[in-house]
């Protein structure tokens, strides 16, 4: 260690240099060989080879054990970059997940200065707390990812489900009802998305096909079509729609932020009228 050079004994019972440990003389071993184990910086100490057989350890002993000891070398190094790295993987995740949870908190914040801003004003009471609930359908997104050991995707079947909780505070003259048949796992961008998609439906659903406090129940589902192709609807029980609307055309704010979310998540949107009520359907590609 001192001279960062190889050592050879081949008979350790004569040897000088250094003293012989006991343990090696009661095994009887004779002779020994040492070569440094080379770290980034520092040695990360010796290798060695001892034997209590007769004969004479040699140079190219020397060379093939040092190149066991450089591999070794290597493998330990790598062991600890790879250790440095994870530590600092995790700690970029913990920070993360703290900014996911402060932004969360500073949106439900937002939200809870919207609905107090609504004053005596039924129709601006109206419109901040639908705007309200766009904003706390993002905060349930930053809720999710605070909460998970993965940020990239979000389970869709349990985010709307808090979804069409939160809802329920919104549209008090409604039985919001959420079904999923299917885990569906989608980057977190488009997960939010769509459940913006589902606030507008559903307020959309609780104002028109059920006007002036009636009651009915609005039903969102989620499932798949096949392994790649996601399915959620929006379907509600009330007035329906005129013989002339159109998605395609609808003015309304609520329509026009659907149609965009729509396809910034790639997905297929249509309406289909029912006997009793209206059914909008959005179907997205799940690995877009």
């Amino acid at each position: 260690m001192r001279t960062g050079k190889p050592v050879i004994s081949n008979h350790l019972e004569n040897e000088e240099r250094f003293r012989t440990p006991d343990l090696l003389a009661a095994h009887g071993v004779r002779r020994a060989i040492n070569v440094i184990l080379q770290g980034e910086g520092a040695p990360y100490g010796v290798l060695e080879v001892d034997s209590r057989s007769a004969g004479e350890f040699s140079e190219r002993d020397i060379a093939f054990l040092q190149g066991a000891a450089n591999i070794l070398g290597m493998a330990i190094e790598r062991q600890r970059q790879e250790q440095a790295l994870n530590m600092a993987l995790e700690h970029q995740q913990v920070l993360l997940q703290e900014i996911n949870h402060r932004v969360k908190n500073s949106l439900q914040l937002v939200a809870g200065m919207l609905r107090l801003q609504a004053g005596d004003d039924p129709h601006l009471g109206q419109r901040l707390q639908e705007a309200s609930s766009r904003i706390m359908a993002i905060g349930r997104a930053h809720d999710r990812l605070y909460r998970s050991p993965q940020v990239q995707r979000i389970e869709m079947s349990g985010y709307l489900s808090d979804i069409c909780e939160d809802l329920k505070q919104v549209t008090p003259n409604c039985d919001i009802l959420f079904d999923a048949s299917a885990q569906v796992f989608v980057n977190t961008d488009r997960a939010i998305n769509l459940a913006l998609v589902v606030t507008e439906l559903v307020t959309n659903a609780a104002r028109h096909a059920y006007p002036n406090g009636t009651r009915g129940p609005i039903r969102v589902r989620l499932g798949r079509v096949d392994g790649n192709v996601a399915r959620i609807s929006v379907r509600d029980e009330g007035l329906g729609l005129g013989p002339d609307f159109e998605v395609t055309k609808g003015h309304g704010f609520g329509m026009r932020l659907v149609k965009a979310l729509a396809q910034q998540t790639h997905g297929q949107f249509r309406i289909e009228r029912h006997p009793r009520g209206t059914e909008f359907i959005l179907d997205i590609p799940i690995n877009a």
